[in-house]
């Protein structure tokens, strides 16, 4: 083997990164492994087209936690968030919707289609920001280790005491969102189906499900914890591409101590000490080099970790069938388009930019046409109506075109990840663009160049496995403590020295940096102990 580390991480995605920052900056040696030529996995800028870059796959940010902005004085590197005016803007049909901008406009817009949903507004946004707080108090915290002893019970205590402090209210709210279907989450709330969509959404983004699906209520308010500019539930767009964010962590890595390797797959988690002692030992890679370390940290998702990077007889029978049926795929199809010019919505015209071309365009007319959305990819392989969510970076970020011309992230629900997207990835493309088209009838004739991510091409590019953008289904039974099973939501593998730190584990997907802290958190916690115990 090659000299030895402390750490060695697999993936130099955002939480490998943050978790590397963490170990070099409490003294560890740390080396990251990244497989493809650029840091930052799928939080990346790349040019697609002459003269045209954009974030290639992760598109937008809000969930990044402030600790970790902070730690890694990201603002003094660069990182810079430009909020939108407003968030949404729904094409329907004859009319349209926009959602954000503070709650008096949002009222105002809701009234022009139901004034009993304008008048319910802010005690939902109220009941939700309540339930989103719980997710925020959690999300740079440990889940406690099922069966893990008194330390596990005390944990558990801990997490728990928020949610007992919380009204009745406020619980039964809770229980609504981990159990129930979006729709009927909302029709508590809601009378009129526009308005109703404008929230729906979010429930099916990266979630291969529909709004009647049981549990997408949760994945609704997974896309609301977050903040920008210390602005609760806001989003925004990075500045120079969501890459921008993991270069200004790579810097920080740097400056830490950190050695990045790029162009350097793992192959293998290498181990020693027999079956009953087994321990992480280093990493193979693919070109066969081995490099050892006492820790290993995999920035991958535990289907790709444990069905290809480990080898089954290290893992307990039981722990490796769980893995085994670890369920991923996101439905998630996602195009990168050069534009001419700027769409010109028919319910909406105009193709000077304007406030709807600086939010998310939304096409996702109605509860029942994304309910079909996934009806559809489950009987035929995709949507024949698509759910589309369009951002045009360009808009406030020029940068990233030619002068005069534009950038579109298309990021497009539903897809099975089992379909023969090699055979049918440009069709679907095609009809994905006709989809946009049918509201934007400038849109087709306006592309010069277009990039394709089917989720096959997820997995090949960004290692997700079946094209899953969170690293795994965010249901209840892969959340918090159970993600990714129970007995490991504490980032800790059944391999002594291997640890997960990427979003397969609590808090989940999104740009976050949080599992990358919570696992840097219990592998220094694991040192610790080990030199208080032998010195």
């Amino acid at each position: 083997m090659t000299r030895k580390y402390d750490a060695l991480i697999i993936g130099g995605g955002h939480n490998g990164l943050v978790c590397a920052f963490y170990l070099a900056r409490a003294g560890l040696k740390v080396r990251v492994l990244e497989r493809r030529d650029v840091v930052g996995g799928a939080c990346v800028t790349e040019e697609f087209a002459p003269g045209f870059r954009n974030s290639t796959a992760s598109y937008t940010v809000s969930l990044l936690r402030p600790k970790v902005i902070a730690d890694m004085k990201l603002h003094d590197r660069g990182f810079r968030i430009i909020e939108r005016t407003i968030s949404n803007f729904f094409p329907f049909p004859d009319t349209y919707l926009k959602l954000g901008g503070g709650t008096a406009r949002t009222q105002a817009e809701f009234a022009r289609f139901s004034q009993k949903d304008a008048d319910a507004y802010p005690a939902y946004d109220a009941a939700l920001e309540k339930v989103a707080q719980v997710l925020r108090d959690l999300a740079l915290k440990t889940p406690p280790n099922v069966g893990g002893g008194l330390r596990a019970l005390i944990s558990g205590a801990g997490q728990g005491w928020p949610l007992a402090k919380l009204g009745i209210e406020a619980q039964r709210d809770l229980l609504d969102v981990f159990t129930k279907s979006a729709r009927d989450f909302l029709d508590r709330w809601f009378e009129d189906d526009h308005v109703k969509s404008a929230f729906a959404f979010d429930a099916v983004v990266g979630n291969y499900a529909g709004v009647s699906t049981p549990g997408s209520a949760y994945v609704l308010l997974h896309h609301v914890f977050g903040e920008v500019n210390g602005k609760y539930g806001a989003w925004g767009h990075s500045v120079g591409g969501m890459g921008a964010i993991t270069q200004a962590m790579a810097a920080a890595c740097v400056e830490a101590g950190v050695e990045i390797s790029l162009e350097a797959p793992v192959e293998t988690v290498l181990t020693d000490g027999g079956p009953e002692r087994t321990r992480a030992a280093g990493v193979r890679l693919v070109s066969g080099e081995e490099i050892a370390a006492t820790v290993v940290a995999a920035n991958v998702g535990p289907a790709l970790l444990y069905r290809r990077m480990v080898d089954a007889a290290d893992l307990p029978a039981d722990f490796k069938r769980r893995m085994d049926g670890f369920k991923t795929g996101s439905g998630t199809f996602r195009m990168n388009v050069a534009l001419s010019e700027l769409p010109d919505f028919t319910v909406l015209r105009g193709k000077d930019k304007a406030e709807h071309h600086t939010a998310g365009i939304i096409i996702a007319p109605g509860m029942d046409y994304m309910d079909q959305a996934f009806i559809d990819a489950q009987q035929f392989g995709w949507s024949k109506k698509p759910i589309v969510e369009m951002k045009l970076p360009t808009t406030v970020d020029d940068s990233l075109a030619p002068p005069g011309q534009h950038i579109a992230s298309l990021f497009c629900q539903q897809f099975d990840p089992k379909a023969d997207w090699d055979a049918h990835r440009e069709a679907v493309a095609d009809l994905i663009v006709e989809t946009v088209n049918d509201h934007a009838p400038n849109f087709k004739a306006s592309i010069l160049a277009r990039q394709i991510h089917s989720p096959l091409d997820l997995e090949r590019k960004f290692g997700l496995i079946g094209g899953d953008i969170f690293h795994g289904t965010m249901g209840l039974d892969q959340l918090w403590a159970a993600r990714p099973t129970l007995g490991h939501g504490d980032y800790r593998s059944p391999i002594a020295g291997l640890y997960m730190c990427g979003s397969g584990t609590h808090p989940g997907g999104g740009v976050t940096g949080a599992p990358g802290h919570n696992a840097a958190h219990e592998i220094l916690r694991d040192r610790s102990l080990l030199r208080r115990l032998f010195g």
